[in-house]
Order: structure tokens, then C-alpha cells, then sequence
């Protein structure tokens, strides 16, 4: 078995959370640069991610409460993969990625961090982008501010019209 240690995650896991779920109070505040949501669709958005593997890492999740991917009603579950589709392009116009981690992390125990609101991440990847940086310094090297990420990878949905 192989075993990837992620100790930059650990700042999430053991920092301050806010009460209610995050994932339902990111669109509903409608301050997207704040809160780095990056697309606003009709049932399904997507963000930043806050605490991100790599560059370029975004979730897409339905502004449904839903924890299980079996209660999403067919439309929405449909727009979830679309937009999942149309971050890969973008993230592949702006980062040239030569690989993408796409997945669902469904309950607790399957490594969910917000277990009650599904969503799908997509991270970007490149050969080489795990080095001993993070394996034996416990330290994670993102080069770019997420600011920076956010209005980079906004403008590439955008063109994506």
C-alpha cells in the first residue's frame, strides 16, 4: 500500500469552523471574490479550493443541501458534471496540467471534510508536482496567491461561453 502524507491539510482539520454548512453559506453570502466562488450556475456552482492540493484546485457542488450523490435530482447531477467538464478546460487553457485528480469524497469515512454537502474536486496535476517538500519537510509549496488563481481560472470559464 502506498501512503501520501498531506500535513499542509492539517491547518483545515484542526482550525476554527464556522457553525452551519459552508457549503451553503458561500453562494448565499453573494460575495463571490471573498468567498472565491469562481462560477455561478443554475443549480450547481464552483469554487476555490481553500485548502488546496495544487494549484488550479476547484470544487464544483450543488447549491442543494445533499450529502449522498443518489439524492441529486437528475438535472442537477447533470450540471455537477458539466461544470466538473468545463473546469477541466479551463484549468487545462490556464495550467497546461499534464494529468487531473477528479473525485468524490462521499462521507466521513471516505475522507470527506464536509461531510453533509457533497461536492466533486478537480486537481490539477503535473509529473513531479509531489516532492520531498512535502513528504519529508511537512511543508506544501502552492507558487501562486489564490487571488491570483482565482482571477486566472474565472476568466478561462468565462471564455469557455
Amino acid at each position: 500500500m502506498e501512503i501520501k502524507f498531506t500535513p499542509w491539510r492539517m491547518a483545515y482539520i484542526t482550525g476554527p469552523h464556522d457553525e452551519g454548512c459552508v457549503l451553503c453559506r458561500v453562494p448565499a453570502e453573494n460575495d463571490d471574490v471573498r468567498n472565491l466562488l469562481l462560477w455561478r450556475g443554475e443549480r450547481c456552482y464552483i469554487l476555490l479550493n481553500l485548502y488546496p492540493y495544487n494549484n488550479g484546485h476547484v470544487m464544483v457542488a450543488p447549491y442543494a443541501h445533499a450529502a449522498d450523490l443518489g439524492e441529486l435530482d437528475p438535472v442537477t447531477a447533470a450540471e455537477l458534471m458539466v461544470l466538473t467538464q468545463r473546469c477541466v478546460r479551463a484549468l487545462r487553457r490556464v495550467y497546461q496540467p499534464q494529468a487531473f485528480n477528479i473525485g468524490m469524497n462521499l462521507g466521513r469515512v471516505a475522507g470527506a471534510g464536509i461531510a453533509d454537502h457533497l461536492h466533486v474536486h478537480i486537481v490539477p496535476r503535473w509529473q513531479g508536482d509531489m516532492n520531498f517538500m512535502p513528504l519529508l519537510g511537512g511543508t506544501k509549496m502552492i507558487p501562486e496567491a489564490l487571488e491570483e488563481t482565482y482571477a486566472r481560472v474565472r476568466a478561462a470559464l468565462q471564455e469557455d461561453e
